[in-house]
C-alpha cells in the first residue's frame, strides 16, 4: 500500500503542539489547517501515531477532498474513493457528518448519500447487493466547510484522550489531550518540580509523569483499527515494542498536587495508582492557602476553580485571589494557568508574559504563562 494521507486532529489553538508531536515522532511533512494537522506516512504508522499523540484527540485516514455544492456531486465524489481497500465486506460503516458555510445544510440528508455512495463503491468491488456490517468498524465521517467534502476515517475509536487510568473524575475536569499539551506549552522538564495546587483528579499530575518518564499515552488502550486486517499484528506488535523500549522509568520525578476537597484527592490517588506513579507523585488535602513551594525553580501548572465549575463566581473569584497571593511565596517559579477568568492577571499583579486563547471543553478560556528566572545552571 502506497503512503496514506494521514489527519491527526487537535483541540483549536493547539494545532502546533500536534505538529510538534509528529515532528518529533519522524513525521516532517506536516500541513496545518484548523482543528488538524496533515501528515504522510504508511499503515504501520496508524499504530505509532495512535500510541504516541499526546494532545491530538483521533487519528483518521484522509480518504479523499473536492468540491460538493449538490448531493450529485456529493455522491459521485464519494462513489469514486478507494473505500474497497480498507472496508471489508462484512465491515461495519456508519456515517457521521458536519457542514458549515456550506449549500448542503441538511446533516442526516448528507450522511444518507454518502452511505449510498460508499455501498455503490462496496457492490463494484464485492458483487455483493447486502452487506451485514457485522465484522470491523470502520467509521466514516463527511466534512463540508464551504462547500468542499473532506472524508475520513477514523482508526482511534474513543478518542485519544481516553488513556486507561481514570475511572473516575472531578466537576469538568480538563481533558487528558489538553494537558499533556499545556504540559508541553509550560516547558516543564524532569529535573524542575511540579506543582498542582488545585488537583482535582490529578489530570495535569499523571500527563506530566508520563512526558517525564517517555510513556506512550496510547499503551493502555486498544484501537478500533486493531481489527483491521489491513493494519496486522506484526505492525501493532512492534509499535508497542517500540514504545515499551522506549520508557525511562528511572528518571526521578518532583511532581506535587494538592485540593481543597478530600474527594478529589481520593480520585487524584486512583488514577495516580492506576497509571504506575504512586511512588512518584505526592498528594495531600492542602488549601491553597497553605500551599508551600516543595522546591525552587518549579512550574506550577493549574487549573483554577471558576464559576462553571463551581456554580458559585463569588468562590471561584476568592479562590483565584488567593491563588495569586500564595504565588508571591514562589518567587523563582514559572507559573501556568488555564482559566475563563478575565481578572488572573490582577489577581496574579502583573500582566502575564504569554496569553494562548483556548477552549476546555465548549468554555473559551485563556492560558497564562508567567515565566520565572531561570535555574542558576541554565543562565
Amino acid at each position: 500500500m502506497s503512503k496514506l494521507q494521514l489527519i491527526a486532529t487537535a483541540p483549536m489553538g493547539l494545532e502546533a503542539v500536534v505538529a510538534r508531536e509528529l515532528k518529533e515522532l519522524g513525521y516532517e511533512d506536516t500541513h496545518t489547517e484548523n482543528g488538524r494537522v496533515n501528515f504522510t506516512g504508511g499503515p504501520e504508522d496508524i499504530p505509532r501515531a495512535n500510541l504516541w499523540l499526546r494532545s491530538a484527540g483521533r487519528v483518521l485516514i484522509n480518504m479523499g477532498r473536492f468540491k460538493a455544492t449538490t448531493f450529485d456531486e456529493l455522491f459521485e465524489g464519494t462513489k469514486a474513493l478507494d473505500w474497497p481497500s480498507w472496508i471489508t465486506a462484512d465491515g461495519e460503516f456508519p456515517v457521521n457528518g458536519r457542514s458549515q458555510k456550506s449549500q448542503l445544510t441538511s446533516v442526516p440528508a448528507v450522511q444518507g448519500v454518502v452511505k449510498k455512495a460508499v455501498v455503490e463503491s462496496l457492490k463494484a468491488r464485492y458483487g455483493s447487493e447486502w452487506f451485514p456490517e457485522d465484522g470491523p468498524k470502520y467509521e466514516i465521517e463527511i466534512t463540508l466547510l464551504n462547500d468542499e467534502a473532506l472524508l475520513t476515517l477514523d482508526t482511534s475509536g474513543s478518542g485519544l484522550h481516553r488513556r486507561g487510568y481514570r475511572l473516575a473524575s472531578t466537576e469538568a475536569p480538563i481533558r487528558e489531550t489538553m494537558a499533556a499539551a499545556l504540559v508541553q506549552l509550560s516547558r516543564w522538564r524532569p529535573e524542575r518540580p511540579l506543582y498542582d495546587p488545585f488537583c482535582g483528579s490529578g489530570t495535569f499530575l499523571v500527563e506530566a509523569a508520563m512526558i517525564g518518564w517517555n510513556i506512550a499515552p496510547g499503551l493502555r488502550r486498544s484501537f478500533v483499527s486493531e481489527r483491521w486486517p489491513q493494519l496486522t499484528e506484526e505492525m501493532w506488535s512492534n509499535a508497542r515494542d517500540e514504545a515499551y523500549d522506549a520508557v525511562r522509568d528511572d528518571v526521578p520525578l518532583q511532581i506535587f498536587g494538592s485540593d481543597i476537597d478530600p474527594y478529589a484527592i481520593e480520585i487524584a490517588e486512583a488514577a495516580v495508582k492506576r497509571a504506575g506513579f504512586a511512588k512518584d507523585i505526592k498528594l495531600s488535602v492542602t488549601p491553597v492557602s497553605k500551599a508551600k513551594p516543595p522546591g525552587d525553580y518549579g512550574v506550577i501548572l493549574t487549573n483554577p476553580p471558576y464559576g462553571e465549575r463551581l456554580g458559585d463566581d463569588a468562590q471561584a473569584e476568592a479562590a483565584l485571589r488567593q491563588f495569586g497571593l500564595t504565588t508571591l511565596h514562589y518567587p523563582t517559579w514559572s507559573i501556568f494557568a488555564i482559566s475563563p477568568s478575565t481578572q488572573v492577571e490582577h489577581y496574579m499583579s502583573r500582566k502575564a508574559d504569554k496569553k494562548r486563547k483556548l477552549f476546555n471543553g465548549r468554555i473559551q478560556c485563556d492560558f497564562y504563562s508567567f515565566f520565572g528566572p531561570l535555574p542558576p545552571r541554565e543562565r
